[in-house]
């Protein structure tokens, strides 16, 4: 099933969008049977291998909810250019009102419209507009969830133990240093690069425009992607980062534990 998930998430803007949209179907294709192969395998398989936080729910499943919502949503914003209906009237309002208002001086909205080309078409930077704000919209509504998991429901203990070796894969916690203090490192560069990489990618773009062609935006499943990307992997970071300052926070309140109850029994 999660398998069959990720693979309708691939495949869900040539799904939607009209058929003259999609110049490469056979790759969507190629692409969504790949991740759902590789999503089977990792979560079929008893040995971790790459994901990170496969056995704490529900890490991962905010994260693929938030990622389906963004692309599905803008895609459906970006078929009303072409088939519009009452329900893709709706969403593409809502965007246009969220668009308007996360559109002010120094946003991350702003920036990534000031890296498009200045002879821009109207049509196209205001596609952007609508794309960036509604994806960075339900980003910072994920990373407000999972922080709600986190101190409201106490992720991850209301799941059960905690196994570090299934959950960070990619993590060898005897290797160099106190593992605590590895751990906070880790979880404030990721929220860290995760709060400023929406505001850097765009500046890297522009900086970059003079030597590389940009990218397009005029395709719809370019614009979904892209805007999807741009607001989905920094909070994943944030998420990432504060999944690993709580895990900090256990095994510390842990230790303490344990040299509380050494030191009575010695005491005694």
């Amino acid at each position: 099933m999660r398998g069959i998930l990720v693979a309708l998430l691939v495949a869900t803007p040539s799904l939607l969008l009209p058929q003259a949209t999609n110049n490469s179907v056979e790759m969507v294709v190629l692409l969504a049977l790949l991740a759902a192969l590789l999503t089977f395998v990792e979560y079929n398989s008893h040995f971790p291998s790459f994901v990170e936080f496969r056995d704490a729910p529900p890490l991962n499943r905010i994260r693929f909810v938030a990622l389906f919502a963004m692309i599905f949503i803008l895609t459906v914003i970006c078929k009303h250019k072409y088939e519009p209906t009452s329900i893709t009237t709706i969403f593409a309002g809502f965007g246009a009102l969220i668009g308007n208002w996360a559109d002010f001086p120094y946003s991350p909205v702003r920036l990534v419209i000031l890296m498009l080309p200045g002879d821009a078409p109207v049509l196209t930077v205001n596609a952007v507009r609508v794309s960036a704000a509604v994806s960075y919209a339900i980003a910072l509504v994920t990373v407000g969830t999972f922080w709600f998991f986190i101190r409201v429901l106490g992720w991850p203990t209301a799941s059960g133990a905690f196994n570090v070796w299934v959950n960070l894969p990619l993590f060898d916690p005897t290797s160099g240093g106190d593992v605590v203090q590895r751990l906070q490192r880790d979880g404030r560069v990721n929220v860290i690069m995760g709060v400023l990489l929406p505001f850097i990618i765009p500046a890297v773009v522009k900086a970059a425009s003079d030597w590389v062609n940009p990218i397009s935006m005029d395709n719809p499943q370019t614009l979904i992607w892209t805007m999807s990307a741009w607001s989905f992997l920094p909070a994943s970071m944030i998420m990432r980062g504060m999944a690993m300052l709580r895990i900090s926070e256990l095994i510390e309140e842990k230790r303490r534990r344990a040299y509380a109850n050494a030191e009575a029994m010695q005491t005694a």
